[in-house]
């Protein structure tokens, strides 16, 4: 089990559990956070799940492939810590993740 956590715009903090190979945005959507729509339902096929990861965890979460660097291109305020939050596998090493939302996903 993992806990996430994820950052509102506003700096409040919502922590949830994930199981081992669910996603980011799944946990989220589970967990009803704020903020990630997941209109795509996590087919990489829209930037609604947009997040920044926090700079400690970027190389924990990995970089993003090809195909989630296209969609990117779609989300709002863009920056080097972007990632589409369906294209994060949680693992058990992910304990602790910290990731914001922006304030609006496009």
């Amino acid at each position: 089990m993992a806990r996430i956590t994820f950052i509102q715009p506003d700096g409040s903090e919502n922590a949830v559990d994930a199981e081992p190979g669910m996603t980011v945005m799944e946990a989220a959507v589970k967990n009803s956070v704020r903020g990630i729509a997941a209109e795509c339902g996590g087919a990489c096929s829209c930037a609604t799940c947009h997040v920044y990861v926090e700079e400690e965890w970027r190389e924990a979460t990995g970089e993003p492939e090809a195909m989630e660097e296209d969609m990117l291109d779609f989300a709002f305020d863009v920056r080097p810590e972007s990632r589409l939050s369906c294209q994060i596998r949680v693992t058990d090493e992910l304990d602790g993740l910290r990731v914001r939302i922006p304030e609006k996903q496009f």
